[in-house]
């Protein structure tokens, strides 16, 4: 599949495009939080166009009845034969990770990074080219990932943040502003979700053979963890968490060995976003200007995308842009770290 951006904070109906279909290899991966109260039901399904006649495969927690999951398919608006699992592995109130792994032969489901169900395909997954959620359910982001991909180089072509048409098609949502024009490459890459590694600060850290992956709501701080093949052109970071009402600092560093190639940091005893480098234990000249009001506040969540380009990081808050930090580092594909510290609470985090 091509570069496909996250959806960020969709409004739930939500219904959104995935570029170039399913493939063999796909994960898509679906973040989000159940409600205490409302809907006994919610349900992420794929899709083969725009109509709701054809679902490939529909994953719907119930909670009614001491809880299960419903798998199923519809084909010219019938539905199939349900696969029920007696099993609730979502509760009320609590956040949540599902990705669903595309297979030759099945869709394989993991809840909070544990192997959930197996569902044979009915029909071609080749032709599934929609995502929709419904339901009682609020959503942080759906990201894709190809696990058979690997990072390339290539022409760029143009990306933004967007916030799809949702279901019903007449209700109305709230869309969120592109960060404009950010190029990226349209070539197959490798988006992997966070695995964490545990150490102190400074701690130069080796690529882990198999590292654990943790639900979304299991993030230290600080947090570390390595940046699968470094930085190049196309590369996406995404950090979501949320800032404690007496934060007075954090920080989100791109590191190269004992390097910091990039360092973002809001300090909120000083009303600044302060960017810059350290090479050989120096910092360098600090970069404070931004175009538009500081976009980070105690007591908010927050969502940053950094994309890597040739020339520079462009850094996008809650799915507008930012500002752009142009490379101190230049040799990018060592730069294969990252670190989270501060005052800051992590809810995802994704290279």
């Amino acid at each position: 599949m091509a570069f496909q951006a996250p959806y960020l904070n969709p409004v739930v109906p939500f219904r959104g495009l995935i570029q170039g279909g399913l493939q063999d290899g796909l994960k898509i991966t679906v973040n989000g939080n159940v409600p205490l109260s409302g809907e006994n039901r919610f349900s992420v399904n794929l899709h083969t166009g725009s109509s709701d006649n054809d679902i490939a495969f529909h994953f719907n927690p119930r909670f009614e009845g001491g809880g299960y999951v419903v798998c199923n398919t519809k084909q010219h608006g019938s539905w199939g034969h349900e696969e029920r699992k007696m099993q609730m592995p979502f509760k009320k109130g609590a956040p949540f990770e599902i990705c669903l792994q595309v297979h030759s032969s099945d869709f394989k489901v993991m809840v909070n990074g544990s192997f959930f169900v197996q569902y044979s395909h009915r029909v071609p997954f080749q032709c599934v080219d929609t995502i929709s959620v419904l339901g009682g359910v609020q959503l942080s982001y759906i990201s894709f990932q190809n696990i058979h991909a690997a990072p390339v180089q290539a022409a760029f072509s143009t990306v933004q943040f967007m916030q799809p048409a949702h279901l019903p098609p007449k209700s109305k949502g709230h869309k969120l502003r592109s960060p404009g024009g950010w190029a990226v490459n349209p070539a197959p890459v490798t988006q992997t979700i966070i695995r964490m590694v545990h150490g102190t600060p400074g701690q130069v850290f080796p690529n882990p053979a198999v590292p654990p992956m943790y639900p979304s709501s299991v993030y230290p701080i600080p947090y570390f963890t390595t940046i699968p093949g470094g930085l190049y052109p196309s590369k996406s970071i995404i950090v979501s968490g949320s800032i404690p009402p007496g934060a007075q600092r954090f920080h989100i560093n791109l590191c190269s060995g004992n390097d910091i190639a990039f360092h973002l940091n809001p300090r909120f005893n000083e009303h600044a976003l302060v960017r810059n480098t350290m090479i050989n234990n120096s910092w360098g000249a600090e970069e404070r200007s931004l175009s538009r009001k500081m976009p980070f506040a105690r007591g908010c969540s927050f969502t940053v995308w950094i994309l890597c380009e040739g020339h520079c990081l462009k850094v996008a808050v809650d799915g507008q842009h930012l500002l752009e930090y142009y490379h101190r580092l230049k040799n990018l594909s060592a730069v294969n770290k990252l670190e989270v510290a501060g005052d800051v609470q992590l809810t995802h985090v994704q290279t």
